[in-house]
C-alpha cells in the first residue's frame, strides 16, 4: 500500500494530520544577551502551524554546545520561559512542534568558549565557518573554525547528561518531544565518523565504539522524556566540514539498529541540497527500513513530486520541506491545492527583526 502525502499519520503519540513537516532552519532570532527565544519567533513558528510536524531551528543543550551567535538555548530558565511563548502558540494554532538538540562540537568559534577551544573527539578543525556577530562591533559575518580541544573520556558522560536534561528542559516548555541532532558534522556526527574521530578509547576506533556516544545519548533522552517522544536526525552523504568518511553508511546502520532497540519515534535523514549533490542511494534506504521499524522522515530539496515519489516508495513516512516554509507560512494549503510558491529573501535568512521572518504572508493575503 502506497501512501500520499496528504495521508495522515501516528508519530509517536501524535496523529499527524498529513506528511508534510517543517524541517529545522537556523534564524538567529534570539533576544540578546542569553539566547533567549521570543514573540518574534513565537509569531513565525504559529504562522507555520498547519505542518505536520514542525523541528524546531537547532537549539543548544549547554553554553559549550554553541557554535553560531543569536541561535536559542534550552538550558537556562529564560529561554525555557521563552520557549513556552513559542510552544503555546503553535499549539493554540492547532500545531505540533519538537524541539532540535543541538552540540556543535568542533562547528563553533572562540567566542564562544573561555578558552577559545571548542570541544570535539579529536583536535581537528573542520575547515568550515560558522555564523557570528562580533561582540564589539556588532558585525556580522562568516568566520573560521579553530582547533578544537579533543574531549577527555571522563567528560563525556557530563555531555550525555547535558542531552538529558535539556529533553527535560523542552517538556518543561511545552515541547511534543525532541529531535537529537545527530547530522550535519555536529558533535555526534563528529564521534561516528573516521574522519573526525581519532580516539583510542571507547568512543573511537570501531564502528561500535564511534557509535556509543550517539546510542548513549539516545538511551539518556529515551529514558528523560520517552522514547515516542524522541527522534534521531542522521546525515548519511554529507560530505562537507571534513566529514567525508565511506564507512559512515554501514556504521549508520549499526547505529539504527541500536535506535530501534532504544525504540525512538523517528529517523530523520538529512539529505544533501546542494547543486549537484549526491544522491542518497535506494540501497540505504532499503537497508534502513531492514534495521529500523520505526518512522523515517526525509529532508533536502523535496518538491511536491519528488515528495510523493518517495512515499509511494515505501522508502519515507514524512517529508521535511525547509526553505519553502520561510516564504510560504501555509505551505501544506499551497501544495494541496497546487497554489503558486513564493521566493524567500535570502539576505534575511540570519539575524535581524521581524522583515524577512514573520513578514510574509499567507495565500489569502498574497493574493
Amino acid at each position: 500500500m502506497t501512501s500520499n502525502l496528504f495521508d495522515p499519520l501516528t508519530l509517536g503519540e501524535l496523529t499527524l494530520p498529513h506528511r508534510i513537516a517543517m524541517a529545522p532552519m537556523t534564524r538567529a532570532r534570539t533576544t540578546q544577551p542569553g539566547n533567549v527565544p521570543n514573540a518574534m519567533m513565537a509569531d513565525y513558528y504559529a504562522q507555520r502551524a498547519g505542518a505536520a510536524l514542525i523541528v524546531s531551528e537547532a537549539t543548544q543543550i549547554s553554553p559549550q554546545g554553541q557554535g553560531y551567535s543569536f541561535t536559542p538555548g534550552i538550558h537556562s530558565p529564560e529561554q525555557i520561559a521563552g520557549w513556552r511563548l513559542v510552544t503555546d502558540a503553535v499549539h493554540a494554532a492547532g500545531g505540533r512542534i519538537f524541539l532540535q538538540l543541538w552540540h556543535v562540537g568542533r562547528m563553533s568559534h572562540e567566542i564562544f568558549h573561555a578558552d577559545g577551544k571548542p570541544v570535539a573527539p579529536s583536535a581537528l578543525a573542520p575547515d568550515a565557518k560558522v555564523w557570528i556577530v562580533d561582540p564589539a562591533t556588532g558585525e556580522a559575518g562568516m568566520a573560521d573554525c579553530p582547533v578544537p580541544r579533543a574531549l577527555e573520556t571522563d567528560e563525556i558522560p557530563g555531555i550525555v547528561a547535558d542531552y538529558a536534561r535539556a529533553a527535560e528542559n523542552a517538556v518543561a516548555a511545552g515541547f511534543d518531544g525532541v529531535e537529537i541532532h545527530g547530522a550535519n558534522g555536529y558533535l555526534i556526527d563528529q564521534f561516528l565518523r573516521r574522519s573526525s574521530n581519532l580516539r583510542t578509547d571507547r568512543y573511537g576506533g570501531s564502528q561500535e565504539n564511534r557509535i556509543r556516544f550517539l546510542v548513549e545519548v539516545a538511551e539518556a533522552v529515551a529514558g528523560a522524556i520517552g522514547p515516542a517522544r524522541t527522534g534521531l536526525r542522521l546525515s548519511p552523504v554529507i560530505t562537507q566540514r571534513g566529514m567525508a568518511d565511506d564507512e559512515i553508511m554501514p556504521t549508520m546502520l549499526m547505529a539504527a539498529r541500536e535506535i530501534d532497540r532504544i525504540g525512538l519515534a523517528y529517523i530523520h535523514l538529512a539529505e544533501a541540497d546542494w547543486d549537484d549533490a549526491p544522491e542518497t542511494p535506494d540501497s540505504f534506504r532499503i537497508a534502513l527500513r531492514e534495521a529500523y521499524s520505526g518512522r523515517i522522515v526525509v529532508a533536502g530539496r523535496y518538491d511536491l513530486a519528488r515528495a510523493q515519489a518517495i512515499l509511494a516508495a515505501g522508502h519515507a513516512d514524512l517529508v521535511g520541506f525547509g526553505r519553502p516554509f520561510i516564504a510560504n507560512p501555509d505551505l501544506p494549503r499551497r501544495l494541496r491545492e497546487n497554489l503558486p510558491l513564493a521566493q524567500f529573501d535570502p539576505a534575511t535568512l540570519f539575524g535581524g527583526d521581524a522583515q524577512g521572518y514573520s513578514t510574509y504572508p499567507a495565500w489569502e493575503t498574497a493574493a
